[in-house]
């Protein structure tokens, strides 16, 4: 039945990524702490980076979750587009703290490697085994959900992200055990540096154009005037504005120049039809001011 399809499409990624983050934060949590002990036990920078890291995902996986239902709620009269942009804002957030964590990092990254310091590599590879476990485990429950939402996107990014970093500090624990070349480990946290930095770079800059309500990566201006002159009854379209009300939802507000002798219910047929395409773009929230042709438009960006 097409409501019964509807409801589950529309219900069930709601519960299933409240669900994911939950988990996430946990696992995280729990992981965070066995890397923090074990790191301070056999002196490692490259665990103790990765604790670091992996305890700023779940602050982000915290400020993820909080956003995610901060944009289901209802639009108030001092918020008439509801709290739908907070799940851009902590976008933003968690990709500045990543990169702002960066430093700190490879500082103490460099140092060692002029100065190493002996660490017990076997164990490194453990704890860091047990670490791909729990970040891809927990990039999975993201996976199905992550090209809808920049905000889960994110979430999504990080753990892969993290997946790949044990991976790479695994591999240099096995190094270290059979070779005791120390340095090593050093040189893992700034390949770490490296990995967080391209998975986080992408959605600095796609976020930070969301939050100064730049057009969305997905929309091209010229393809939506395109489909929209379709219509015949559109002589042309001008003052178009296209922005991201959450990171799942777009908006556009444009005036629209109708040809002569269009009636109110013709006026009304060409904005449905217009609604309608546009919303296969993407755009769900739609405010046309028509005009008539040849009268000249009062606002200043009219051409």
């Amino acid at each position: 039945m097409p409501g019964h399809n509807h409801s589950h499409e529309h219900n069930h990624p709601l519960t299933h990524v409240n669900r994911a983050f939950l988990v996430g934060i946990g696992f995280n949590l729990t992981f965070v702490i066995i890397e923090v002990i074990a790191g301070i036990s056999v002196n490692s920078l490259s665990l103790l980076s990765d604790a670091g890291h992996n305890f700023a995902d779940v602050i982000s996986l915290l400020l993820s979750l909080l956003a995610f239902r901060l944009a289901k709620v209802k639009a108030t009269e001092q918020y008439t587009y509801g709290y739908r942009k907070t799940s851009i804002l902590v976008a933003l957030f968690n990709a500045m703290v990543l990169l702002g964590s960066l430093g700190a990092i490879t500082y103490e990254a460099v140092h060692r490697i002029f100065t190493p310091e002996p660490v017990q590599g076997g164990f490194i590879a453990v704890i860091a085994g047990i670490g791909i476990v729990v970040n891809g485990a927990t990039a999975l429950l993201f996976f199905s959900e992550q090209n809808r939402d920049l905000n889960i996107k994110s979430a999504y990014l990080h753990m892969l992200s993290d997946a790949v970093v044990s991976l790479g500090i695994v591999i240099g624990g096995v190094i270290i055990y059979n070779t005791n070349w120390y340095w090593v480990d050093p040189l893992l946290s700034l390949l770490i540096v490296l990995v967080i930095f391209w998975s986080t770079w992408g959605l600095l800059r796609n976020s930070l154009r969301l939050s100064l309500d730049g057009v969305p990566r997905d929309i091209d201006i010229e393809e939506v005037k395109r489909v929209s002159l379709q219509n015949p009854s559109i002589s042309s379209m001008h003052h178009v504005h296209v922005w991201s009300l959450s990171t799942t939802e777009n908006a556009m507000t444009a005036h629209v120049v109708l040809a002569p002798n269009k009636s109110k219910q013709d006026e009304f047929e060409i904005k449905r039809d217009l609604r309608d395409k546009l919303e296969h773009l993407h755009i769900t929230h739609v405010t046309i001011e028509t005009e008539i042709e040849d009268t000249s438009c009062a606002e200043e960006e009219c051409e």
